[in-house]
Parts: structure tokens; sequence; C-alpha cells
């Protein structure tokens, strides 16, 4: 079962989809599906199926935003969380062969289209928690045990942050 947990930028980038969806998308869809309706048969209309098609695209995302947004808990950064790694944090960690990765650790529903995020229910993200820079950690993998020292933490918002983008 994931976690419910949010930052405070993922949690606006939701809101303002959901806004974006209601307010923008779904009335536009609308008038559409009422024009192509308009001009009479509906079986062999394609606007008129399309756009039927999406109206209910909009309205299970919009259901489900509205429902998922009830269960978010938004995680704000406090400085007590300073030198340790915690929800929202932004970790570089490296293995014997110098490979290093950084990533930030957010709730389920922020990892889409960023790929510097990863889940806070990950393997990688449940070994990393509650880790000071110097730590090791050890990840387990189908291939094995995986090696990683933690090499830096910060709290700090970085470019890639979550945010809604018009499509």
């Amino acid at each position: 079962m994931a976690t419910n947990l949010i930052t405070e930028a993922g949690f606006q980038a939701l809101k303002d989809e959901l806004d974006w969806l209601w307010r923008e998308e779904r009335p536009e869809i609308t008038r559409k599906v009422t024009w192509a309706a308009s001009l009479g048969d509906r079986s062999e209309n394609a606007d008129y199926q399309y756009n039927k098609k999406r109206l209910r695209e909009i309205d299970r995302r919009v259901r489900y935003l509205r429902k998922r947004i009830e269960d978010l808990r938004v995680v704000p950064y406090a400085p007590s969380q300073e030198g340790k790694v915690f929800f929202g944090a932004w970790v570089t960690i490296a293995n014997e062969d110098d490979a290093s990765k950084t990533f930030r650790i957010v709730g389920g529903d922020e990892i889409y289209g960023s790929k510097d995020f990863i889940s806070v229910d990950s393997p990688m993200a449940r070994a990393c928690i509650g880790k000071c820079v110097g730590d090791e950690i050890v990840v387990r993998t189908p291939t094995g045990d995986a090696y990683w020292e933690i090499i830096d933490i910060e709290y700090i918002a970085q470019e890639g942050e979550p945010r809604f983008v018009k499509p």
C-alpha cells in the first residue's frame, strides 16, 4: 500500500491540475461535444466520439484527484530534519565504483514526469531514511545486495519541483 505523503509543491501541482481540468479543459471539451452532437448522426461522427471519450477521461481523472487530494498528508520541511535523510530530502549516494546518483524522496503521486524523484515506498528510499552523510546503506535487489554511501543531503528546492504543466 502506498504512503499518503506528499510535498507542498506536489500537493499544489495536483490542485493546479484539478483546477485546470475542471475550469478549462472540461468546459472546452463539453462545448465540442455539444457542437458535434448538433451535427446529427452521432454514430459516424468522429468529433463527437473522440470528445465524448476525452470527457470520460477527464471526469475519471477529476474524481481520482478529488479523492486523492482528500487522502494525502502534506509534509512540510522542518529545520530539525537537517543532517539526516527524511521525506523531501535531496540525497546523493555513491557506490564503490564511484557511480553516483542524486534523487529526491517524495510521495508516489510526485514521481511521474521527473527522473530525479523516487517514491518514499521504494527500497532505495526506505534504506536511506534516517541515515546521515557517511552512512552506508544496503539495498536489496533481485541480483543481490547493492551497497551505497550517502554523500550529501539537502533540503532545498531545486529545478524539477513538481508543478502542473498544461498539456
